[in-house]
């Protein structure tokens, strides 16, 4: 008796773990949410530029070309790296807009894997997806305030303390011991803090505080302002390429080639968050494809043009880490002494740039959170909507402590690293998604449909995870602590997420069965 309990037992366990959401009940659940739809394709478009082009252009195209500590460059042949990844994300990019035509709510690849897998993988989703968004939010903070101080050192009449401010006031505390920094110490405890980072996130809670509309607005402005200076930057780069920087082509070989693609993967790293905005599409399954795949186009060119103008500039061994671009001018002389017109140009671009990727990184955070705490995964405070702005508050200002927190102690490489496998995961996730959606509802209307299924899927899973591996030998410290977040992750699951998940579910069939009951009793009564 006692075995056949807990054979009953662990049947109902294991059928709750892999207790699938209808895509139906999203759509509906969906109508109770009281977010607006106020987006439409350009909307999507800008979104998914403000989240491919900044850190990655901006400042991890150093690190790929020159390598680093943990990892070998791809050198001039950077390019090819980026072709592949511009063609490795074309895959998932199709997979995410057929889930977004079909599934048009908010949450991304969390939804959709609760859709196909079921309610545990829904859940490592969500909390891959955390890390992709919430810590890569703290790696583009923290490469915000590397080009804020450039900016200001160009300026004769900022004070030295801006100029160069003390490294405890403008670095984690590991970037700042490394760095030799002399720490102070208030009651026993180091005092360290990139304050900057943590300003320029708590500006931009505020704005989605405000509302998406008001988001995207902001975002159109920045994305103007950086596609403006990159095209500056290439048209006068052009006059100064030295093809004898080109050679030789390919230094390190395909291992080369292969991480640059990895860590320029970095660069793409929030595109799919165009999707968590379907809720707030206006005719998301034509507006969400066009914006999907229409900012990959975009980016991918840019990024080779660059790369292209970069490595021609400036030989790979001068190539500068943390401002390559900004640096690239004064190197070839563009300008006169110091922090020329155009360098101060870049900067600002810079900033612009890395700003509206901040934008669309914690805006995906908070409505993955949003999603979660909607299906009973999180505390119920978290999926309350604000009265006014229509925007789910709590979240917003809790994810933004939890961020400003972060940013006291993690790494920006470690922190970047961390987000690309998280990408990388929910790529080949969305992928799976796609080839089991279409075995177990081939006759659900799909707007749009992935052209070669499962031929493309497929190739999106093989390109991801011939990357993934690649560097899983290269970078010891990000390969190590990605696994230890998926643990954690399990861990809190089992010990709060399944319960309160229970509790979701019993509650809302409660006023089934209570109507249930109320015709039976008519029933018996007649």
């Amino acid at each position: 008796m006692a075995d056949s309990q807990q054979k009953n037992i662990f049947g109902a366990v294991l059928s709750n773990l892999i207790r699938k959401k209808n895509p139906d009940e999203f759509l509906e659940q969906s109508k109770e949410g009281g977010l607006r739809k106020t987006l439409g394709a350009f909307d999507l478009l800008i979104l998914g530029i403000s989240a491919i082009i900044g850190a990655g252009i901006f400042v991890m195209i150093g690190s790929a070309v020159i390598g680093t500590n943990e990892h070998v460059g791809a050198g001039p042949a950077l390019v090819i790296s980026i072709a592949l990844v511009g063609i490795a994300c074309i895959f998932p990019a199709l997979c995410y807009a057929e889930f977004a035509s079909m599934i048009p709510v908010s949450g991304s690849a969390y939804i959709y894997t609760f859709a196909t897998m079921g309610e545990l993988p829904a859940w490592m989703m969500g909390w891959i997806l955390m890390l992709e968004y919430a810590i890569g939010t703290i790696a583009v903070a923290s490469s915000w305030t590397g080009y804020l101080i450039q900016f200001f050192k160009g300026l004769s009449f900022m004070p030295e303390s801006l100029q160069n401010p003390p490294l405890w006031l403008v670095n984690d505390y590991r970037t700042a011991v490394e760095a030799g920094a002399s720490i102070p110490h208030f009651l026993g405890i180091p005092v360290c803090m990139n304050l900057p980072a943590m300003f320029i996130i708590t500006v931009i809670a505020f704005v989605l505080y405000k509302g998406i509309q008001e988001s995207a607005n902001f975002a159109k402005i920045m994305v103007f302002v950086k596609l403006l200076v990159i095209g500056l930057f290439i048209a006068v780069g052009f006059y100064h390429i030295e093809p004898s920087n080109w050679q030789p082509f390919v230094p390190f070989g395909a291992k080369g080639v292969l991480m640059g693609a990895f860590v320029m993967f970095y660069a793409y790293i929030g595109f799919d968050a165009i999707s968590t905005a379907a809720e707030e599409t206006k005719n998301p399954q034509k507006n969400l494809p066009i914006g999907l795949i229409g900012s990959l186009v975009v980016c991918s060119v840019f990024y080779a043009l660059v790369t292209i103008v970069l490595t021609g500039m400036v030989p790979m061994d001068k190539i500068d880490l943390h401002a390559p671009i900004a640096h690239a001018m004064s190197y070839a002389g563009v300008g006169a002494k110091g922090l020329d017109i155009i360098q101060g140009i870049i900067c600002i671009g810079a900033l612009a740039g890395l700003t509206s990727v901040l934008l669309v990184l914690q805006y995906g955070t908070t409505r993955i959170l949003y999603a979660m705490a909607r299906d009973g995964f999180l505390p119920p405070l978290m999926k309350k909507i604000h009265a006014k702005f229509n925007t789910p508050w709590v979240i917003t200002i809790l994810s933004t402590v939890l961020m400003l927190i972060g940013s006291l102690f993690i790494n920006r490489d470690v922190a970047a690293e961390l987000a690309i496998f998280g990408t990388f995961t929910s790529f080949i996730i969305v992928c799976i998604g796609i080839l089991i959606l279409r075995k177990t509802e081939p006759n659900r209307p799909r707007p749009f449909k992935v052209p070669c299924c499962p031929w493309f899927p497929i190739l999106g899973i093989v390109f991801c995870s011939v990357f993934m591996i690649s560097a899983f030998t290269e970078v010891k410290t990000s390969a190590t602590l990605f696994p230890l977040w998926i643990i954690l992750g399990l861990v809190i699951y089992f010990l709060y997420g399944y319960q309160s998940n229970r509790r979701e579910v019993a509650l809302k069939l409660k006023p089934v069965e209570e109507e249930q009951q109320i015709l039976s009793a008519k029933a018996n009564d007649v």
